[in-house]
């Protein structure tokens, strides 16, 4: 046999033995607990998303799938935390359309490329954006609230969970639909933001709906709208902003579950059929619901990067015509 016969035999036996291994660890995969990252505080969407998830998958693995909170910069710095983790399976994480979508667009400068860095799984929720106000503003309505902030240009502070992400892009997005100029007053997290627009510090706010859903219902805040195209049944009397008159201010966040890039095939294979059965068990979906979140998925791990390539586009051409920088 010549030198390069044995170069090929021996490219292929470990080829072989590669795959072979692999297999068997994706067979034995998870032994120990798994953390699911979460790059916001507790108290946002981000969180109870995680947490109503994380112990149906545990269960479905046989392993403790522990939620860890690793806030900051709008979830970037978490996100690059999981980027630069060992592609084992045993660190993911739990992104949403803020640090995955939008912040490649927002910041100057990022630890992480969404579609190099991450092996997608799936996503596995979705929630719309709602828009809410101080009960001590003198309006009921997003009409009134726009005539409010025409006489008072600059006077109107809104909250979001930080800058550069989707609730802060939604503000950038109703102040050029509506023609108002009010100020953005970025937080660190949906927690925080929800805290002083209840103290009355800001007057009002556009978040994921969970994080300002039972304020809302207690009539702490009062709701204005709904950033999507239809009702949801948590405030079935809280109209979308088609019907309130700024059809477009539509803003719809997601939650997926990403690993390292190079996790093995078999691995994310094994991770995806877990989530799509925990989701889609009855008590998850009626946790899900009860906080206003629906169950979302993608068919496969392949179609959920398709899905990731699209919504870079989408949010890349809000983010720019915008003008909106987290830095």
């Amino acid at each position: 046999m010549n030198t390069c016969r044995m170069r090929v035999s021996l490219l292929t036996v470990a080829g072989v033995l590669l795959m072979a291994a692999t297999g068997a660890w994706a067979q034995t995969y998870p032994t120990k607990p798994i953390r699911m990252i979460v790059g916001f505080p507790p108290g946002g969407s981000n969180d109870i998303v995680a947490r109503i998830a994380a112990p149906k998958l545990g269960e479905l693995l046989g392993q403790q799938v522990v939620v860890e909170n690793r806030a900051g910069a709008n979830a970037t710095i978490g996100t690059e935390f999981v980027a630069k983790s060992a592609p084992d399976g045993y660190t993911l994480l739990l992104g949403s359309a803020s640090a995955v979508a939008i912040s490649p667009y927002t910041y100057s400068k990022l630890g992480y490329d969404t579609l190099r860095d991450f092996a997608p799984v799936t996503a596995i929720a979705m929630t719309p954006e709602a828009l809410a106000v101080h009960p001590a503003l003198p309006v009921q309505d997003l009409k009134s609230l726009i005539t409010l902030a025409r006489l008072h240009p600059g006077k109107l502070d809104f909250a979001s969970s930080g800058n550069g992400g989707l609730p802060h892009l939604a503000i950038e997005l109703f102040k050029t639909l509506a023609k108002v100029n009010v100020q953005h007053v970025p937080f660190k997290g949906a927690g925080p933001a929800v805290t002083d627009l209840l103290g009355g510090h800001v007057q009002g706010i556009i978040m994921d709906f969970p994080a300002i859903q039972a304020q809302m219902k207690a009539g702490k805040l009062r709701g204005i709208a709904l950033a999507a195209e239809k009702r949801i049944a948590q405030m079935p009397d809280l109209p979308t902003s088609i019907e309130a008159g700024l059809p477009d201010l539509q803003a719809v966040n997601w939650f997926v579950i990403l690993a390292p890039a190079k996790t093995p095939a078999p691995v994310v294979q094994r991770l995806y059929g877990s989530l799509m059965k925990a989701v889609n068990a009855p008590d998850v979906r009626d946790r899900f619901s009860g906080v206003g979140v629906e169950v979302f998925t993608q068919g496969s791990p392949a179609l959920c990067a398709d899905f990731l390539r699209d919504e870079l586009v989408r949010w890349g051409k809000v983010a720019k015509a915008s003008g909106a920088r987290a830095d």
